[in-house]
C-alpha cells in the first residue's frame, strides 16, 4: 500500500504541475494532437456514434471523457458532434489532477462557443472510483447511473494497470453507461518500440511506466460484461509532433499500416454495453 501511494503521489506531483498543463492544453501542445483530434481519432468516434448510437432532437447525447487532461479531447468532440448536427445533450470530463480540471473548464470557455460551453463540465475523479467521484463532484444532485451514451478515454487507461485497478474502472464505466452505450479507449502500445518515455523512464520503477498489451487493454473490458466491438493499433503520429513530423508522418503511414501494423504507437478498444 505505501509503494502504491507514492506511487500516486508522484503523478499527482506530475500532473499538477504547469508543465502538464502546457502539454495538455491546446496553446502549448503539440500540433500533431490537435491533427489527431480532427482527423483519426475524430473518425473513430463518429464512426461508433453513426453505427451504434442513435440520437435525435429527443434523446441527445450524453459524453464523459475519463482522465480528460486538459480537456481537448472532449472538447473538440462537441464542436465536431455540433458541427455533424448531432445533438448533445450534456458533456463532462473527469481528471484527478484539481490542476488539470480547472485548465479544462478555461479551455472550454476559450475554445467553444457559450452555447456549448455551458453544456459541459469538469470534475475531479480518480478512473478507479469513477461513478462515485463524479457523483461527489456533481454533490450528488445529479444520477449519472445508467446515463451515459459514450465514454471516452484517451491515454489514460494504462494507469489503471499499472495501479491494478483496472477492473474497477471498467465496471464503473459499465455502470455509468446505458444499455447499448459504447466505451471508446484510445492508449500507448506496447508493441511500439520508440516511445521517448521508454528513455526517459529507465531509472524508475518499472510498475510506473508499464504498458499493457492491446489484449490487457480490453481484458478488464470483457470482464465486466462488455462487447468488444473493435480492437487494434493505429496511429504513427506522435501528440507531440509539429507540423512537419506530422506531415511526414501522415505520408509514411499507408505504408506503416501496411507493413507494420500492430506496432503502431496507440492501441484502440471499443467496447459496448449489452442493450
Amino acid at each position: 500500500m505505501e509503494k502504491t501511494g507514492q506511487m500516486y503521489q508522484k503523478f499527482l506531483d506530475e500532473y499538477i504541475s504547469e508543465n502538464a498543463v502546457r502539454k495538455y492544453t491546446t496553446e502549448t501542445a503539440g500540433y500533431g494532437i490537435t491533427y489527431l483530434l480532427r482527423n483519426q481519432y475524430a473518425q473513430i468516434y463518429m464512426n461508433v456514434v453513426n453505427s451504434y448510437l442513435r440520437t435525435s432532437t429527443v434523446r441527445p447525447l450524453r459524453l464523459l471523457e475519463f482522465g480528460c487532461g486538459g480537456g481537448m479531447n472532449i472538447t473538440r468532440l462537441i464542436s465536431l458532434l455540433e458541427e455533424k448536427k448531432v445533438p448533445v445533450d450534456r458533456a463532462y470530463g473527469t481528471d484527478f489532477s484539481p490542476r488539470l480540471v480547472q485548465a479544462a473548464g478555461e479551455e472550454a470557455k476559450a475554445f467553444l462557443p457559450p452555447h456549448l460551453a455551458k453544456k459541459v463540465s469538469f470534475h475531479v475523479a480518480r478512473n478507479e472510483q469513477l461513478a462515485e467521484d463524479l457523483s461527489a463532484g456533481l454533490d450528488g444532485s445529479e444520477d449519472q447511473i445508467g446515463s451515459f451514451d459514450l465514454i471516452i478515454g484517451v491515454n489514460t487507461s494504462r494507469y489503471c494497470h499499472r495501479f491494478g485497478k483496472q477492473l474497477n474502472c471498467a465496471e464503473d464505466i459499465y455502470r455509468l453507461l446505458r444499455p447499448g452505450g459504447v466505451c471508446v479507449i484510445i492508449d500507448m502500445n506496447n508493441r511500439f518500440p520508440a516511445f521517448r518515455s521508454r528513455f526517459r523512464e529507465l531509472d524508475r520503477d518499472p510498475a510506473e511506466c508499464y504498458i499493457p498489451s492491446l489484449d490487457e487493454y480490453a481484458s478488464p473490458f470483457k470482464t465486466a460484461g462488455f462487447e468488444i466491438i473493435r480492437k487494434g493499433n493505429f496511429c504513427w503520429i506522435p501528440h507531440s509532433a509539429g507540423y512537419a513530423l506530422t506531415l511526414s508522418c501522415r505520408l509514411m503511414s499507408p505504408f506503416l499500416n501496411l507493413v507494420a501494423r500492430s506496432r503502431a504507437m496507440r492501441s484502440l478498444v471499443v467496447a459496448r454495453k449489452p442493450a
